[in-house]
């Protein structure tokens, strides 16, 4: 009876470590699965991240680059501002740079949609005012209240014929889908034209 007390004990021990051990291994076949699924889900992620950056950079790539880093943007405004007297229209500045692709689209969307481009002939002297790490122009940003720290890039400053600021737009207002919108780009333009 003893000994069979004992092979029945032992039997038990031998049950309950196997359960335990199956546990642990259940356990750690989970973390290993969860720490497979968040490694595969990061690498997923990146890979994402990448396709999308090399996407920019090929769309950055193609488009017309009109920003000028080397420019004295003080000069250029102060030409611009007797230019607008002249012809009777405002200044519309984008503030941006060549590195930005929304500043790039909105310069490629604005010379290839007619009647955007028409609507900014007529009607301003359009300047592209450079924001970048070679020539930031922080005396001309900080005479217009450095909109690009509060709005990001592109933003547009409104000049009058006099040069006087009349307005500060937000671009991201103006966007929609991965463009900008016809109509709320139209009213914008023609909301900041010179008043006959």
């Amino acid at each position: 009876m003893i000994k069979l007390n004992l092979k029945i004990l032992a039997f038990s021990s031998l049950l309950v470590s196997s359960l335990a051990y199956s546990q642990k291994t259940d356990q750690l076949q989970t973390k290993n699965n969860v720490s497979d699924n968040a490694l595969l889900l990061k690498a997923k992620n990146d890979s994402v991240v990448a396709a999308k950056k090399k996407a920019a950079a090929a769309e950055i790539a193609k488009l017309p680059k009109p920003y000028n880093q080397k420019e004295n943007a003080q000069t250029k405004i102060a030409e611009l501002v007797k230019q607008a007297k002249k012809e009777n229209k405002n200044i519309m500045i984008q503030a941006g740079g060549n590195w930005c692709i929304w500043c790039l689209r909105f310069d490629h969307y604005v010379q290839t949609t007619p009647e955007l481009k028409e609507l900014v002939d007529q009607n301003f002297i359009y300047y592209h005012l450079n924001y970048s790490p070679e020539n930031k122009n922080e005396k001309v940003f900080a005479k217009y209240g450095n909109p690009g720290e509060k709005f990001g890039y592109p933003v547009f400053i409104v000049l009058d014929q006099n040069g006087k600021q009349i307005h500060t737009q937000d671009s991201s207002v103006l966007e929609e889908g991965k463009g900008y919108s016809l109509e709320k780009t139209k009213t914008f333009f023609k909301e900041w034209s010179p008043k006959s």
